[in-house]
This record gives structure tokens, C-alpha cells and sequence, in this order.
């Protein structure tokens, strides 16, 4: 399908190419997103946590534990288990695009555990072209991630993990696009991530429990989809923190609340010096640019994950015939606040809610908030889950809520995950 090679051809030049920062606006508002590769990496793999506005980083341990924060496998009570997961993607136009997702984890003890996962994306069937639209052949392009981590109780309420994760992605199948030779992308990457959860007495002795999580992940080395690896793009690392509340309102019915803060620790694109056609000034003698604000993000990785906590150029400053005000340095000048505003509308939040009766029927919503420069992704999610006795199933549906400006390639779909509890299998 035409679309569909437009689509992809348009994943490739993103990945493929470096240049970044034009002045783009949206509603009045200066549009600066964060842009990395293999984006798959940050999609929520599974329905339960995708019914909670796709949060989970303290909700309570699941098989899928692995994408949000890998120290709750330790606090998990089940001793052995397995879950899958179908995420449908750009369902509205295409219906070969898709994400599976399968994780597995085992309790040693009381105080270890140990889990692994495996993130499969399709793109889909594309037709490859050549610049007079002769046929090149069809290819499938994919991604996929394999994980594994150790997670272990510090204390009775404190666990640490440590998990290492293979990423190869490979969009092109090794076509010339723009006279570059491509190669599939591959990474290593790790996240550091703790958990902590204890009985409390809330209300009028009512029995709750408290959580708060917090994980660090995707921290790895660049990735080129070019033979001469001069062309690298940061990964999607990411630190997420979040608290829960779970009341036990009597001895069959409980509600949980959630809360995501997250923010990709990926340096923020500069906003370049241009000429009188809008090209960027390139520096003599290098193959950078001249930046007008903000900071290089041709650093290294730590680097970069330390500056994006700093890095954003806020709004310029200009004169009344709209023209950049410059210092005596050269510099550009940024009106007063705008830099540490643009640093906050960086974060993303999720926010949810998960109402249990008898540990069989599972009712859940949620809303997700991302600010509209940077990405606007704003949304709604609804979910139901069922469990009897080895297995259970969690449904999720998305509902955009940012306008036709927002749309979400999750809209108008169903994702579903199927978990199975080996404990209740030997039990029986």
C-alpha cells in the first residue's frame, strides 16, 4: 500500500538523517519534541496497565512488571508465570501493523526473582521502490527487544533491580535512501529501577497498602541505521516515578489509585542560527551548526541524560520586525523563564485507577497528559480484567481526548493481554 510505504519511508528519514530544530508553532505554542530511535521501546506492552492510562510503575506486581519497573518481580506472590500481549498499532488505517509482547518471571524465594521478556514490532508488508517507482520487492520491517532482570528485596518494603535488555531494529533492509547505505540498528541498553510497599492504617482503620516505585531505563549506547555509523540517534531513556494507594474497603471489594511522572532523558534540540532562507549556518571545518539557544545534543550518552535536565532554548526573543535579538556573544536572546518552562512541559503524567472485586473482576481508567509541544499526546483509557483460576485476560481501550490535533494511533482499538498463574495450575 502507498500509505504505508509513505509511512515507513518517513521512520527511515527520521532515523536515517540528524538534522533537527525548525521553529515550528502549534496554537501559538514554540512545537520542540524529543526525538530518538526505536521509539517502540516506550509503548505500553500490556492491556491491564493499558486500561490505567498506560502507568505502572508502582501499581501492584504482574507478569508485566518487566516495562514499568522490574524491582516489583520481587514483591510478586505468585511463584511462576507467563503473560501475552497484543497491541494492535495504526488500526484506523492499516492492518498489518502491530506489537506482541511476551514476559516471564520466577520466584526463587521470599527475597529474589528473576524475569524475561521479548517486545516484537511489525511494521507491517511495505513495497520498495526505486526513484522512478520500479519495484525493489516487499519487506517486512520489524524491531524487537529481549529483556531479562534479577530483581531482590533490600527489606521487607525495599527492592532493587538491575536489567539488561537487547535491541535490534531493522526499518530498511539494507536500501540506499538518499545515497546512504543502511544497516539494521542494534543496541544494549539497562535499566535501574526500586520499588518500595508496606501496610499502612488509613481512614478509621481501614487496612491499605502504599507503594512507590521508580525506574531508569533504556540507559545504552546509541544506535545507527548506517554503514559508516557516522549517523547515531539516542535511545529512548527514560525515568519514571510514581506513587499507589490500595484500600481494602471491605474483605471483597478494593480500589487502588496510580500516578506516572515521567521524562525522556534525551537532550532537547537547539534552536539553530539560520540564514536568510531559513537553512542552519553550518560551523567552518565541522558538521555541526551554529546554535542560537540551548545546548549541543551531540554529546555522549551520560552526557546527554545529565543535560536533558537543563538543555531546553525556551522562546527567543525578537525585535519588532520579528527578527532574533542577539547578545554581544552571540547568542540568542531567550525571554526570562522560558527555558525552565520549556524543562517542565517535558514531563509526561499518567494518572489511573483499579477497582478489584474478589480478586475476579477487575474495572479500570486512567488518563495520560502530554503537553501539545511536546507531542500532545492526550488521552482517555478504559479497561476490564477477569481472572479464574490458571488464567486471566485484560482488555483496554483508548479514547483521544487532544482534539483532531492529537490523534493516537491506538484510537478505536482493543488490546488485550492473557496471563497464566502456574501456582493455581499446581494447586489444582
Amino acid at each position: 500500500m502507498k500509505l504505508r510505504r509513505f509511512f515507513t519511508v518517513g521512520l527511515m528519514l527520521l532515523v536515517v538523517t540528524s538534522f533537527a530544530q525548525i521553529n515550528i508553532t502549534k496554537n501559538g505554542i514554540p512545537v520542540n519534541t524529543l526525538n530518538t530511535a526505536v521509539p517502540f521501546l516506550t509503548i505500553g506492552p500490556d492491556a491491564r496497565s493499558g486500561g490505567m492510562g498506560d502507568g505502572g510503575v508502582a501499581t501492584s506486581p504482574d507478569a508485566n512488571a518487566m516495562h514499568y519497573n522490574p524491582a516489583k518481580y520481587a514483591f510478586i506472590e505468585d511463584k511462576m508465570g507467563f503473560a501475552i500481549s497484543y497491541t494492535p498499532w495504526l488500526r484506523n488505517l492499516v492492518n498489518d501493523i502491530n506489537m506482541a509482547y511476551v514476559s516471564y518471571y520466577m520466584r526463587f524465594d521470599d527475597m529474589q526473582a528473576m524475569a524475561f521478556s521479548l517486545r516484537y514490532f511489525s511494521l507491517g508488508e511495505i513495497q520498495f521502490t526505486d526513484e522512478q517507482g520500479a519495484p525493489l520487492g516487499t519487506f517486512n520491517p520489524n524491531e524487537f527487544a529481549i529483556d531479562g532482570t534479577y530483581s531482590r528485596k533490600l527489606s521487607d518494603y525495599l527492592s532493587l533491580a538491575v536489567a539488561g535488555r537487547f535491541i535490534y531494529s531493522n526499518l530498511t533492509l539494507g536500501q540506499t535512501i538518499q545515497g546512504v547505505e543502511t544497516k539494521p540498528g542494534i543496541s544494549v541498553a539497562a535499566d535501574v529501577a526500586l520499588y518500595w510497599e508496606k501496610d499502612v492504617e488509613w481512614f478509621k482503620g481501614m487496612d491499605a497498602k502504599f507503594a512507590w516505585g521508580m525506574n531508569i531505563s533504556n540507559i545504552g549506547q546509541k544506535i545507527s541505521y548506517t554503514s559508516s555509523n557516522i549517523e547515531q540517534s539516542f535511545i529512548p531513556t527514560n525515568f519514571r516515578i510514581g506513587p499507589r494507594l490500595t484500600l481494602a474497603l471491605d474483605d471483597y471489594n478494593t480500589l487502588a489509585f496510580y500516578g506516572d511522572i515521567n521524562k525522556l532523558l534525551v537532550p532537547t534540540p537547539p534552536i539553530y542560527k539560520s540564514d536568510s532562507s531559513g537553512n542552519p549556518i553550518p560551523i567552518p571545518g565541522t558538521d555541526q551548526y551554529e546554535i542560537a539557544a540551548g545546548k549541543n545534543p551531540d554529546v555522549s550518552v551520560i552526557t546527554g541524560m545529565i543535560q536533558s535536565w537543563y538543555d531546553a532554548p525556551g522562546v527567543l526573543v525578537r525585535d519588532e520586525n520579528d527578527e532574533i535579538v542577539y547578545n554581544e556573544d552571540g547568542t540568542a536572546q531567550v525571554e526570562s523563564g522560558s527555558a525552565f518552562k520549556e524543562e517542565l512541559r517535558e514531563f509526561y503524567y499518567s494518572i489511573g485507577t483499579e477497582y478489584w472485586y474478589n480478586e475476579i473482576l477487575a474495572i479500570r481508567a486512567g488518563y495520560f497528559w502530554e503537553h501539545a509541544s511536546k507531542g500532545a499526546r492526550q488521552y482517555a483509557t478504559l479497561g476490564v480484567g477477569l481472572r479464574y483460576n490458571v488464567f486471566g485476560l485484560d482488555f483496554s481501550y483508548l479514547i483521544p481526548t487532544g482534539g483532531s490535533v492529537a490523534q493516537n494511533p491506538l484510537q478505536n482499538t482493543l488490546r488485550f493481554s492473557l496471563l497464566f498463574n502456574f501456582d493455581n495450575l499446581n494447586k489444582n
